[in-house]
C-alpha cells in the first residue's frame, strides 16, 4: 500500500480566533485518514497549515503503515524537526494520527486496540475552562466575572454529572472592565487580586462541597514568585492539581513545585519526548498533558505517556481543537493505565467548533464512551471542506 495523494485543509469558522487545521491521506488500496493539526486558537494555524502541506510531499509513495519509519523521516529529513516547535510537531502529528487512521481501516480494528487495547470502556472527563461559561450550542464564550457567576456555573456543570470542573480564575477582572495584564500576573500578585482569586475559589469549593475536584489553570501568564502565592491559596481548597504555574522550564517548574504543596501539571508547551525527559527525572510534574495534535502523533505521544509511567507520573492529554482531536485523545488515553481525568473543553460544546466531523463526542454523566469503529471512528465532514477558505491537493 503506497501514499498516493494528501488534502490539506484550514477551516474558517463563526469565531474568527478558531482555524481548524485538517489533512486526509489517501492510498492506492481506496482507504484514507485523517488528521489534526491542534492549532486551531492563537497565532499558528496558517504556519501549521503550510507546514503540514509542504510535510506531505515528503511522505508521497510512502507505506502508511510504516509509522515509525515515516516519523523518523519526517523528523530527521526536515532539518527543523529535530528539537522542533509546535508547528513542526503539529505537522509531523496530524500526518502521523491519520495515518494511524488508515492502519486501524486496514486491520478493521480501532486505534485503542492496535495501541495495546482499552483498559477501561469509559473516561472519566471535567468540564474544562467554566471561567468562559458553559453555555451549550452557544455560539461563544460568556464570560464569568463574580464569585457568584463562576459558584453557579460550577453547580451547572455538576448538575450534568461532572464530578470534577477547571477554571481559570486569573483571567478576567471582577468588574469586567478586561483581562488581567502580563503585569498583574507577574512578581508578587498584589493582595487585592489574591483576595479576588480566593473569593472566586471558595465560592466554587462551596458550590460543589467536597466531593467534586476543582482544577486550577493559569495558562502559563504567571512567573514564579506569583504563582507560588497563588498556589498557597489553592492548597486551602483541596485542589486537584494546578496547570501551567509558568512558561514550562524544567527548572523553574521543579522550583515552584518544591514550593507548593499540590500537583502541578503542565504539557500542551513541551514538545517530544526529549523535552518531557527532565521533568520526569526532577520528579517537579504529576500529571503531563501532551497533546497529539501538536507533539507528533500517536506515535510520539504513546511513547512519552509510557516514559511518564516508569515515573508515576499521571497523564491528561490536552485538547483544545476540533472533535477529531477529541476523539483521537480517547483512544489514546483508554489505553494508559496512567491515565487520570480526560480535558471536556468548552470549545466542544459551542456552535463555532460542531459539524467540522461526523461524529461529536460529548459526555455523559461525566464520563465519555471508547469508540470501537475501526480507525479513528470519526471524519472530516463534508461541512469542513465547505467551509475551507485554503485548500491545497499535494499529489
Amino acid at each position: 500500500m503506497k501514499i498516493t495523494k494528501i488534502e490539506v485543509l484550514k477551516v474558517k469558522t463563526m469565531r474568527p480566533a478558531w482555524r481548524p487545521v485538517f489533512c486526509r491521506v489517501y492510498t492506492d488500496e481506496g482507504i484514507y485518514g485523517d488528521g489534526e493539526a491542534a492549532l486551531a486558537y492563537g497565532k499558528a494555524a496558517e504556519a501549521g497549515f503550510s507546514a503540514v502541506k509542504e510535510f506531505s510531499g515528503m511522505i508521497l509513495g510512502m507505506d502508511p503503515l510504516k509509522n515509525e519509519v515515516i516519523w523518523e523521516h519526517l523528523y530527521k529529513s526536515t532539518f527543523w524537526g529535530q528539537n522542533g516547535g509546535p508547528v513542526v510537531f503539529a505537522a509531523i502529528g496530524a500526518l502521523d494520527m491519520a495515518l494511524w487512521d488508515i492502519k486501524g481501516k486496514y486491520y478493521r480494528e480501532p486505534i485503542h486496540q492496535l495501541l495495546g487495547g482499552a483498559c477501561r470502556r469509559k473516561l472519566r472527563s471535567y468540564a474544562s475552562q467554566l471561567q468562559n461559561g458553559w453555555d451549550w450550542k452557544g455560539e461563544d464564550y460568556h464570560f464569568q466575572y463574580t464569585p457568584e457567576d463562576f459558584a453557579a456555573t460550577a453547580r451547572q456543570a455538576v448538575a450534568e454529572g461532572y464530578d470534577a470542573v477547571k477554571f481559570d480564575f486569573f483571567e478576567k477582572k471582577p468588574d469586567a472592565s478586561g483581562e488581567y495584564s502580563r503585569e498583574d500576573r507577574h512578581g508578587f500578585v498584589v493582595p487585592r487580586d489574591l483576595h479576588t482569586l480566593e473569593e472566586r475559589l471558595a465560592a466554587v469549593r462551596e458550590a460543589v462541597g467536597p466531593g467534586v475536584d476543582i482544577i486550577a489553570e493559569a495558562h502559563s501568564r504567571m512567573d514564579a514568585p506569583g504563582a507560588i502565592r497563588y498556589a498557597k491559596i489553592l492548597e486551602k481548597y483541596d485542589v486537584m492539581f494546578f496547570e501551567e504555574p509558568d512558561t514550562p522550564t524544567p527548572y523553574m517548574t521543579k522550583y515552584i513545585a518544591e514550593q507548593v504543596g499540590i500537583p502541578l501539571a503542565s504539557g500542551e508547551r513541551v514538545y517530544s519526548r526529549w523535552q518531557f525527559v527532565p521533568y520526569f527525572e526532577d520528579r517537579s510534574l504529576q500529571i503531563i498533558q501532551p497533546d497529539l495534535g501538536n507533539c507528533g502523533g500517536f506515535t510520539e505521544v504513546k511513547k512519552i505517556c509510557d516514559m511518564a509511567h516508569a515515573y508515576d507520573v499521571g497523564v491528561q492529554a490536552h485538547i483544545c481543537a476540533s472533535p477529531l482531536s477529541t476523539t483521537a485523545a480517547i483512544h489514546l488515553e483508554a489505553v494508559l493505565p496512567n491515565f487520570v481525568i480526560h480535558e471536556h473543553h468548552i470549545c466542544n460544546r459551542l456552535q463555532f467548533n460542531q459539524g467540522l466531523t461526523t461524529e461529536e463526542p460529548q459526555p455523559v454523566n461525566g464520563y465519555l464512551e471508547v469508540p470501537d469503529r475501526p480507525g479513528l471512528g470519526n471524519e472530516i465532514s463534508e461541512q469542513a471542506y465547505r467551509q475551507a477558505d485554503a485548500l491545497a491537493v499535494v499529489e
